[in-house]
């Protein structure tokens, strides 16, 4: 903590806290580690310590009598902010703390007689392994700051590639669109179909929904870019050769704030009316219910057939619309922050390839971590598998962001408030 030159106490921000020489860089620095190893590395240690310390600072300075409101108030916002994480610090090396005396304990159970209690205490020192790791993911989690769109509203849009392929590319397209939606039903999200164009053999060329729910966008904004798909076709000449055949489809991640304030002048709209091309009971190809908004001065199309009726269909293309007028304002800054970052995990980079499905393999490679999953199968029914990768790729991009955190400060030593 500090005093203004004015005289009254200010919080130091955490750029200022933490004056300490960091061995972290380029060379030595393992590319993506795990919570647990960052945790362990004295730099670390150091920065957590200061916080913690500062913390007991505020605490003690809340409860004297010579402060005013506005200095009360000001302590009270700090404390706030420092209290989850000088908890969390304190959990993890109480936790170790136990694990160091059950290592002591195990090294003198060496009798059979003994052999029962030894196994307890290796079952309690998992359990306090695997508290560890939830705390340091949890307390890294609390230096970061929230990313702006994290609880936002998505549009989340598939397309099949045009590149090789062919229909392998729409019936991947397909199964890849019924992933997330799945994924939206395990996370207790809505997912509601704001545009649906089969092709012709079964597959899918485009679709796009709407995803509403706790912490959508923080989740799949990583699955934005290019995902390619190898497996042999199950008819067809390839299939009898079994000829390994390669597609690509696209996957488009666009946060929606619940209040999109875009004004869209309808002079500068085209609006077509056609007939619906999916399955959607009579009024399928009978009535001219599907809507198509183009915004003249971008060259913005968006579509939507999904409901009966046409007018429903424009109010959502509109919103539709906004979403992606609004997502030329922020994408500048979603590029900025990402290029900021070590991990380069392709949010808004559509050619990059990210994933691979390698279906002879029974494999999944996401390349952005260097991380391989088995059962495709398991990926594609959008549950406890698929939710695990989305999971790893956050805790990797949490790292990647502490560590060129604790980078910044090291470029910052000696410098000012």
């Amino acid at each position: 903590v500090g005093l203004h030159n004015c005289g009254f106490w200010r919080p130091k921000s955490l750029l200022d806290t933490a004056r300490f020489t960091l061995s972290f860089n380029g060379r030595h620095r393992k590319k993506h580690q795990d919570s647990r190893a960052l945790w362990k590395h004295e730099a670390v240690q150091k920065y957590l310590e200061t916080l913690s310390k500062e913390y007991q600072q505020v605490s003690h300075l809340l409860n004297a009598d010579s402060i005013n409101d506005f200095e009360q108030r000001t302590l009270r916002r700090r404390c706030a902010s420092l209290s989850p994480i000088a908890a969390a610090f304190q959990e993890i090396k109480e936790a170790e703390r136990e694990i160091q005396e059950l290592e002591a304990m195990c090294r003198e159970l060496d009798s059979r007689d003994e052999k029962q209690l030894l196994e307890f205490a290796l079952e309690e020192k998992e359990t306090l392994d695997k508290k560890i790791n939830m705390s340091c993911r949890k307390l890294f989690q609390l230096l970061l700051p929230k990313g702006k769109y994290d609880r936002s509203h998505v549009i989340l849009e598939v397309t099949a590639g045009r590149t090789t392929g062919g229909d392998i590319c729409q019936q991947f397209t397909k199964e890849m669109f019924e992933m997330y939606q799945n994924y939206a039903d395990y996370k207790h999200w809505t997912f509601d179909i704001v545009n649906y164009v089969p092709a012709e053999i079964g597959g899918l060329h485009h679709a796009a929904a709407h995803i509403s729910g706790d912490e959508v966008y923080r989740h799949l904004k990583y699955e934005g870019g290019t995902h390619r798909v190898q497996r042999i076709p199950e008819t067809g000449m390839s299939s009898r050769m079994q000829r390994i055949h390669t597609g690509t489809m696209s996957v488009i991640v666009l946060p929606q704030p619940e209040e999109v304030d875009v004004k869209v002048d309808p002079k500068d709209l085209r609006i077509d009316t056609f007939r619906s091309k999916g399955a959607g009971g009579q009024h399928v190809n009978k009535t001219d219910s599907a809507v198509r908004l183009v915004h003249l001065p971008t060259g913005l199309a968006v579509e939507c057939q999904q409901e009966r009726s046409q007018q429903i269909n424009k109010e959502i293309a509109l919103r539709t619309l906004r979403a992606k007028l609004y997502q030329q304002i922020i994408e500048k800054q979603l590029s900025q922050e990402q290029n900021a970052r070590k991990l380069q995990l392709g949010t808004r980079a559509q050619s990059e390839r990210i994933r691979t499905y390698n279906f002879t393999q029974d494999r999944v490679t996401d390349h952005r971590i260097s991380y391989d999953a088995r059962n495709i199968k398991e990926i594609l029914s959008g549950k406890e598998a698929l939710d695990k990768l989305i999971n790893r790729l956050l805790e990797f991009a949490e790292i990647e962001a502490v560590t060129e955190y604790l980078e910044n400060l090291q470029a910052l030593e000696g410098g000012g408030c």
